[in-house]
Parts: C-alpha cells; structure tokens; sequence
C-alpha cells in the first residue's frame, strides 16, 4: 500500500515510530529530522528514507512543507518476489538515510506536490506521482549510486540563500565557489553534478524570479528592480526576460494590475 501526503511539520519536536517505511521530502521551508540517532537537516533538495520502526523525531521551521510517502513492506504488491521491483525497494530501506535530489527529481517532487495542492481529493493520482518519485529515488540509489553528491558540502538551498542576499550586487563563481569551500574548478564539476545546470545559469534563473516576482507584486519602477536583482541596466533585464521567460516587465506589471 502507498500513501502519500503534503504536511507541515510541527515547530516543537515529536518522536514516534511506526510499521510502514516513510520517505520525507522537502517540499517548502527546512525541518530537523533525527533518525536511530543519526541527524538529517531537509530542504528542498533532500529526502530522508525513515525504515519501519526506526525511532525518529522532527520538526520543521514556520514556513516548511513536506511530501511523506508511506510504504507498507507487508502490501503484497510490494512484499512479494512476485513483484518485478521488490529487491530494489528493500534495497532502498536497508537503513536510514538522506539523499540530495538532483534537478530532475526534485522538479518531479515539485510538480507533484502543486498537483497535490490543485487536486486535493485525488488520492489515486497522488499515489501514481508518488509511486513515479519513489521508482526514481530507487533508481538512483540503487542501480546509479545516486548517493555520491553527498559527499560534496555543496548544498544548493545554501547557494540560493546566498545569492538572495547578494542579488544586488555583481556575484562571480568565485564567490559561489568560496562560500561553498570548493576550489572553482572542483566547483564547476561538483555543482553540475547536484543541480543539473551551470552556476551561471542558475545564477542568471535567481535574479530573473525575483525580477518576476517585483514586478507583478510591487510597484517598484522597471530600473530600481533592475538594480536590485543585479543586471546592469533596464534594457538588459529587458532582454534577458525576452530571452529566457517570453515575456516583458510591462506584460509583467499589466498583468498584475488586471488582475
């Protein structure tokens, strides 16, 4: 049996324990998870796999959401040798254990969490999605070793929260690569690895949503939104929107005024 829902964790901690394996993935926000002892920090780029009856304990900060995925090991769906996937699976819960999502798989938890929040009530589609992430989680794991990345100290939530606080101003891969202890060239590598793209790229992403979000959510002018999400002038945020979102901050701040 497969369930699967979108939870806030309480801010004070809760221990527990329970027959079913449990996957925890941050869907919004950080939380604290202690599992058989062993601590795990989540965001939303990781996963925790909690096996059955493993004591654990969490709680999560005021902003944070999360996606729990139970897995009954007695189903006979998935309990069986009949089942073409059953080694994998167990594999998956041999022990407690956090995983860092690469891009791919944390978009599909994101997707499947907004489709969690536009259809509430469908609980057959819910397991579908969640039965899609938890194939995927197997499959790195088990078949592709998908545990590698967390032998790096790059943690992609960190190099948001950074760039946030830097938009403002020009930020290099120097920078980047400073704040995360890694040498420029390891750098390159280790975050192509974890998050599926370039750090210019996703750089380049940061200051874009949140010149989006200025625009159609306030009523700074076109220029002193440039200047605060770094580019260097109205035309070039201008044209990097055109380039890369389809669309113009004037479409932007029409829209929101309609609506």
């Amino acid at each position: 049996m497969l369930d699967a829902r979108l939870l806030k964790l309480p801010t004070s901690s809760h221990q527990h324990r329970h027959g079913h394996h449990q996957i925890v993935v941050g869907v919004q926000g950080e939380a604290d998870l202690s599992i058989d002892g062993t601590g795990s920090h989540l965001d939303t780029w990781k996963a925790c796999l909690v096996p059955a009856e493993a004591l654990h304990d969490y709680c999560g900060d005021h902003q944070n959401h999360v996606m729990v995925i139970n897995l009954d090991p007695s189903s006979s769906a998935v309990s069986t040798p009949n089942h073409n996937d059953y080694e994998r699976m167990v594999r998956v819960f041999e022990r407690p254990r956090t995983i860092h999502m690469d891009s791919r798989l944390q978009g599909l938890v994101q997707f499947a969490a907004s489709e969690f929040d536009r259809a509430p009530g469908n609980v057959a589609m819910h397991g579908h999605l969640a039965a899609s992430i938890l194939y995927c989680m197997a499959d790195r794991i088990v078949d592709r070793n998908a545990g590698i990345p967390n032998r790096h100290s790059l943690s992609p939530d960190a190099i948001q929260r950074y760039i946030g606080a830097n938009l403002h101003r020009k930020i290099t891969v120097q920078d980047l690569a400073r704040e995360s202890c890694l040498s420029v060239s390891r750098f390159h590598e280790v975050f192509r690895e974890v998050v599926g793209t370039t750090p210019h790229q996703f750089l380049l992403q940061a200051r874009l949503n949140q010149a989006v979000f200025l625009l159609a959510s306030t009523s700074l002018s076109v220029s002193e939104i440039s200047y605060r999400v770094g580019f260097s002038s109205q035309s070039a945020l201008t044209n990097a929107l055109r380039k890369h979102k389809g669309t113009t901050p004037s479409r932007l701040q029409v829209n929101e005024k309609v609506a």
